[in-house]
């Protein structure tokens, strides 16, 4: 997987129904940042500027890779393997297996490694890879089917029948293995367990690249026929949502799909999901920035950004981005520093009495109003915006994010955001 962060639609095949058992009004899960001190991985050795300088690295691998993807026409996965900054738990087969795996708005395929799974073939994920033949509800899928068929790439052997899926990532990482189904298991945050059997996954035998321990696999949520929420949009009513914890939170994030997704408190903004090429990715329309009475422009203003969960900064196209930087300038009013990593591109002395302004993102009919703490942060004895300049895309990254319920209604196609401390969510 790619390594920006651990972030830990509506198609399903006739042959393979989901049939959930869980609550009424739906299900959610913990989503845990692998960077998050409540995080089993956490790396108490590392400051706090130096996970903010390595996510931001793994950001700018991540844009480049949602390039490559939209330049190959689908042909391989937007993101390296380790690109999501969430963790989440899951459990695949009967008797169910826990994992902890990477969940990702930015990919499809949901799969995990499984044995036969040679040491040259596989990386250590600090447990036992999934054993299918220990699982009574696991099964091949067959090569001739429609879930097969919906793979980028996939071959079938003269002597057998299973779909042999290869799935690429940009940074060249790849998961080679059996297109399969069994029962998925979630632990709701409530403690109750939500299980859907005969999900598909891919069952993966050789898994190679960038892929690391403590993510066992990756759970794809994008738009594609093969994603989670593809998978079971009929029992959770085409809709999930998410509320993200600011970074030094004691609490986990949360994850929540059918009623429990919607957005039911005051202030809430709705916009249009766009629909483009490659339908992974979720697409908005981010007409301009603006602080106080002055407005930077986007230019072509149609689904011209990816809202992306596991992309720690937010990118614009570089006009763009420079209209809002000289906005900004001007609102702050203080000499700008240059960050020496020429990892950020606006910063200031961290101890320069600076006060920061609000921003206003106006997407197609919502109009979004970002914190200090989403567009801001110190990091090494500098004060920075965590808005940067593209080349290609533009992407609304996690930051600007944190502490909104983001809600995706598949059916109705739309966005929305509703401020929100998620610490009580």
């Amino acid at each position: 997987m790619h390594n920006p962060l651990f972030l830990v639609l509506t198609v399903i095949f006739s042959s393979l129904v989901v049939q959930p058992v869980m609550g009424a009004k739906g299900f959610s899960v913990e989503l845990i940042h692998l960077d998050s001190p409540i995080s089993p991985f956490y790396n108490a050795s590392l400051t706090s500027s130096q996970i903010l300088r390595k996510n931001a690295l793994h950001s700018m691998d991540r844009l480049k890779h949602f390039q490559f993807l939209i330049d190959q026409s689908a042909i391989q996965s937007a993101v390296t393997p380790n690109g999501g900054i969430y963790l989440m738990k899951l459990s695949f087969g009967t008797p169910p297996v826990d994992y902890m795996a990477v969940a990702d708005t930015g990919s499809d395929l949901i799969w995990i490694q499984c044995v036969p799974c040679l040491q040259s073939q596989c990386y250590p994920q600090g447990s036992p890879p999934f054993d299918p033949q220990a699982s009574s509800t696991y099964k091949k899928i067959p090569c001739d089917s429609d879930s097969c068929q919906a793979l980028p790439r996939y071959q079938c052997s003269n002597d057998v029948n299973d779909c042999q899926y290869s799935y690429s990532y940009g940074d060249k990482s790849f998961t080679k293995g059996i297109l399969s189904t069994d029962t998925l298991t979630f632990d709701d945050s409530n403690g109750q367990k939500t299980a859907f059997p005969t999900s598909i996954f891919g069952c993966g035998h050789n898994n190679q690249g960038k892929f690391r321990s403590p993510s066992a696999g990756l759970v794809g949520l994008g738009g594609g026929p093969l994603s989670l929420a593809s998978q079971i949009s009929n029992q959770i009513d085409n809709r999930f949502s998410y509320c993200l914890v600011p970074r030094s939170a004691s609490s986990s994030s949360k994850l929540l799909f059918g009623q429990e997704a919607i957005i039911s408190r005051p202030g809430a903004v709705s916009t249009p999901l766009v629909s483009k090429t490659p339908q992974t990715f979720y697409y908005l329309s981010l007409e301009g920035v603006s602080i106080g009475d002055k407005t930077a422009e986007a230019g072509s203003s149609q689904g011209n950004i990816i809202i992306d969960s596991g992309t720690t900064l937010t990118y614009l196209e570089s006009r763009f981005y420079s209209s809002l930087e000289t906005i900004v300038k001007d609102a702050i009013g203080v000499d700008p520093v240059k960050d020496p990593s020429g990892t950020f591109s606006l910063c200031y002395g961290a101890k320069t009495n600076i006060s920061v302004p609000e921003m206003v993102f106006h997407f197609s009919g919502a109009d979004l109003l970002l914190q200090p703490e989403n567009t801001f942060r110190i990091n090494d004895g500098l004060f920075c915006m965590l808005i940067v300049p593209s080349d290609s895309l533009s992407i609304f990254g996690n930051y600007a994010q944190m502490n909104f319920q983001v809600e995706y209604d598949l059916q109705k196609r739309t966005v929305s955001f509703a401020p929100t401390d998620c610490t009580k969510q």
